[in-house]
């Protein structure tokens, strides 16, 4: 009998030791870790704030340089969108991005008369137009132009080059002035011209080319390049930069 109850002690012993009581427990439901999750989909990037006024036309685009070259690996390396963007061109040459631009208005006649001389004179009449409306084409090799000439200086430059009005077209002095910034960015390389630089001008009346003999800064008021000359020879005007009181004018002669 006596061996029976500690064998019940000791069964009971047993039995109290493999129980653990509920309170002891411990509950932990952890979160999986992140990459068990998907990604946010909402833009988290922090902006900080981007200075105003920068300009972020194609007028600031460049093309980058070709691969390999020594300056692809440089930032802010390569060649200007525009062409009125070249290096030195904010130098002068550009038009005002505000504003309109006029010309000084010429006052000619059927002829002209110099010091000693009769310079000729062409005027403009209907039959020297061609079907398009212009009245020549005007290129310059050096700087890649090809641009068609029309009558006026001032609606007739948002189509292309204009031809001062009473003054000789042709013959003498043809005045030819042209937009250098913006979608008729003509003129914007003519500043860069240099002597012996060839210019051809087509027209009804045939075609002539001239060499560049100068090219010069003159004031907006100054119209003596515009007189008439004993020779033949063309001149083109342009505005500069940020200086509406000047303009480019680049000279040349039949040769």
């Amino acid at each position: 009998m006596k061996r029976w109850k500690h064998l019940l002690i000791f069964t009971a012993l047993m039995a109290s030791l493999a129980v653990t009581p509920a309170h002891a427990l411990e509950y932990d439901i952890g979160a999986p870790d992140d990459y068990l999750f998907g990604r946010p989909t909402s833009d988290e990037t922090i902006y900080e704030q981007a200075p105003v006024n920068v300009d972020r036309s194609k007028n600031t685009a460049l093309i980058p340089p070709g691969f390999g070259t020594p300056t692809s690996y440089l930032p802010g390396s390569g060649e200007y969108l525009t062409p009125n963007l070249v290096p030195g061109a904010l130098d002068g040459g550009l038009i005002p991005s505000v504003g309109s631009v006029t010309y000084p208005s010429i006052n000619g006649g059927s002829t002209w008369t110099g010091t000693t001389t009769t310079a000729p004179f062409t005027e403009v009449t209907s039959d020297l137009y061609y079907s398009g409306g212009h009245l020549g084409t005007l290129k310059i090799p050096a700087i890649g132009l090809t641009v068609k000439v029309y009558e006026g200086t001032s609606t007739a430059l948002a189509k292309g080059a204009g031809h001062f009005e009473n003054t000789s077209f042709f013959t003498g002095n043809t005045c030819i002035a042209a937009h250098n910034r913006g979608v008729n960015n003509h003129f914007a390389k003519i500043h860069t011209l240099e002597p012996g630089d060839r210019i051809t001008l087509t027209t009804k009346l045939g075609t002539r080319t001239y060499s560049v003999i100068s090219v010069e800064k003159i004031s907006e008021n100054d119209t003596s390049d515009t007189a008439a000359t004993t020779d033949n020879r063309i001149t083109l005007f342009t505005c500069v930069r940020d200086q509406r009181e000047y303009r480019w004018c680049v000279k040349a002669v039949e040769v």
